[in-house]
Formats: C-alpha cells, sequence, structure tokens
C-alpha cells in the first residue's frame, strides 16, 4: 500500500485513461474490420467466373472465356449405337446463343419482334431487369434468315447442335407395333371368350341348372371387365406414343434457338448504387459487432473470468482445509 500511495492517481484519470483506452480499441477494432472487408472484395472481385448454363441457352463469363469464344461452335454429336443409313433424313438441329449488350432493350426487342413472323413459333419468353431469354422454333426455309438476324447482334457465343432422332423414331414405331399386336390378342381372347360363355350359357339353359349358370355369368363379366381394362390401358400408352411420335417429326420440319441477351455496362448506375448499400450495410453490421464486443460480450467475458476465480478460491480452499485434515488424521 505505501507503494501505491507514492503515485498521486486520482479517481477522475483513472476513468479517462480507461475511456480513451475502449475509444482506441472500439477504433483499432473497426480499422481491422473494414481493412479485412475491403481485402474480401478484392479477392472477390478478381475471382474468374466459369461458365453457367442459364435458361435456354449457354452463357460465358466474358473476362474468362473471352478468348475462347467464336461466332459459332460446333457441339461433337454424343456417341451412340448407330442409328442407319437413313439417319441423316432425321437429323434436327438447334442453336444456343448468348449476347451481351448495352441496350437491353432494343437488343429484346429485335429477338421479341420475330413473333410477327408466321413461320416463327415462340415456346418460352422471359424478361426480367438484367436481360431475356427466348425459346423457339423456325421453319427449316427460314433458318438463314433467322440465323442473319442473330448473328447481327453480335453474340458471344454461338453453338450449334445438329443430331438425329431416327432412334427415337424407330423406338415410337417398334412400341406401338407391340402394343397394336396386344390389343389385337386382347380383341381375340374376348371375342371368343364371349362365343365359349354363349355356348356354356345355351346348355346351362337347356338343363336348367340355375347355379351354374349364375356361375357362368359371373365368370363372363369378370372376363369381361378384365379384358376391357387392359384394352383401355393399351389404347391410352399408344395415345401418348402417337402424340411423342408426331411431336419428334414435327422437329423435323423446325430448327430450334435458344436465345439468352445480357446487359453489360461500362458505367452501371444500379450497379454502383447496389454496391454502397451493400457496402453501407456491412459497415453498420460490423459497427454493431464491434460494440457487442466491447459491451455485452465484454461483460460476458468477464463474469466467466469472475466464475473462474471464484472456482479457484473455492478449489484452493478446500485443498488448504483438506491438507490440514489429512495431517490431523496423520497425527492421530
Amino acid at each position: 500500500m505505501e507503494f501505491l500511495k507514492q503515485f498521486d492517481v486520482k479517481t477522475a484519470t483513472i476513468f479517462k485513461v480507461a475511456g480513451l483506452a475502449l475509444v482506441l480499441l472500439i477504433l483499432l477494432a473497426l480499422m481491422f474490420r473494414v481493412v479485412g472487408s475491403s481485402f474480401s472484395s478484392l479477392n472477390q472481385g478478381f475471382m474468374p467466373q466459369d461458365a453457367y448454363y442459364g435458361t435456354g441457352g449457354v452463357a460465358y463469363d466474358s473476362v474468362s472465356s473471352k478468348e475462347s469464344l467464336s461466332v459459332r461452335n460446333i457441339v461433337p454429336p454424343q456417341p451412340g449405337s448407330p442409328a442407319g443409313d437413313t439417319a441423316e433424313a432425321y437429323e434436327v438441329t438447334d442453336y444456343y446463343g448468348s449476347i451481351q449488350t448495352r441496350k437491353l432493350d432494343e437488343t429484346c426487342a429485335k429477338i421479341s419482334d420475330l413473333k410477327a413472323f408466321d413461320y416463327v413459333i415462340f415456346e418460352n419468353s422471359n424478361e426480367y431487369d438484367r436481360g431475356c431469354s427466348y425459346s423457339f422454333k423456325v421453319k427449316n426455309s427460314h433458318v438463314d434468315e433467322i440465323l442473319g438476324i442473330v448473328n447481327s447482334l453480335n453474340p458471344e457465343n454461338l453453338t450449334q447442335n445438329t443430331y438425329t432422332i431416327k432412334r427415337q423414331i424407330d423406338d415410337y414405331t417398334s412400341e406401338v407395333e407391340v402394343l397394336q399386336k396386344k390389343r389385337a390378342s386382347i380383341d381375340e381372347t374376348l371375342a371368343n371368350a364371349v362365343s365359349a360363355y354363349d355356348e356354356i350359357s345355351a346348355l346351362a339353359t337347356r338343363a336348367q341348372d340355375v347355379e351354374s349358370l349364375a356361375k357362368i355369368i359371373d365368370s363372363k363379366i369378370n372376363l369381361i371387365e378384365r379384358l376391357t381394362q387392359e384394352r383401355i390401358n393399351i389404347n391410352e400408352q399408344l395415345d401418348r406414343l402417337e402424340r411423342s411420335k408426331a411431336d419428334q417429326l414435327d422437329r423435323l420440319a423446325y430448327t430450334f434457338f435458344n436465345v439468352s441477351i445480357y446487359e453489360s455496362k461500362y458505367v452501371d448506375g444500379k450497379e454502383i448504387k447496389d454496391s454502397w448499400k451493400g457496402a453501407v450495410q456491412q459497415f453498420v453490421r460490423d459497427l454493431n459487432s464491434i460494440l457487442q464486443d466491447v459491451t455485452i460480450n465484454l461483460v460476458t467475458i468477464a463474469l466467466r473470468v469472475a466464475q473462474f476465480v471464484i472456482y479457484f478460491f473455492i478449489l484452493l480452499l478446500a485443498a488448504k482445509y483438506g491438507w490440514r485434515a489429512a495431517k490431523y488424521l496423520w497425527k492421530r
């Protein structure tokens, strides 16, 4: 105590020093948070993005894949079993294009205006804030015209995919033939069964065997119901196959286009606004986290420390009196 009295430290001075230390601690923590967030943003900004596939088209990041793109890329045919000598007669072609533009509305309008042509059928269209995408089919006789319009928009990527649907058509045809034969067999079985039951019913009627006649009629009804239901199921399968086959054959008369358009501006006000908004929100979160660390969390840590100090003194007292008790028992 004499040593402490040599220092003339007032209570007000102690509180001033403690307050100044607390302010410095907050400022240092805030500075480290801001610097850390800045480096994190820079790392995310320089991270390359891979190619991705959006709705109705293929899109690439303009930085990471710009050099590898060409106006037209031909996708190699998928491996599979041979489809026969007539496979080329069943070839269909799909185009997948992605376009980056600084005039989004104008570029999207050039594609959507194709709806006015009777040889262009739109199957899907999607328009949103930063882009648009369209899926449509064009009669084969007008493909070059539509392809020229798409190329005039300077697509970042335009991929042509040509393949044959001969195998699918053959599969549909085979399934239809099998089901038709099965339906004919059911019709024949049903006709023969009805004829046989009629003959047996006539014999039972002449013999005046009521019990046998009732069993024959019940069995006949069950058989007719079962075969009729099987025939209905086969007809439903045939209808589905015929529709699917017709859809595939319809593809032979058209070429399909999937075009995705994305907005790309040198100076994007909305993006800058969103960036500032995100930065302010992050700043508020960091500031709130710092204030919690130096207030509530600091009190929590102090209470935890006090808890362990109390445990320490309890253990110390227990050891002290335990040692005394042990010495007392030993001496006895």
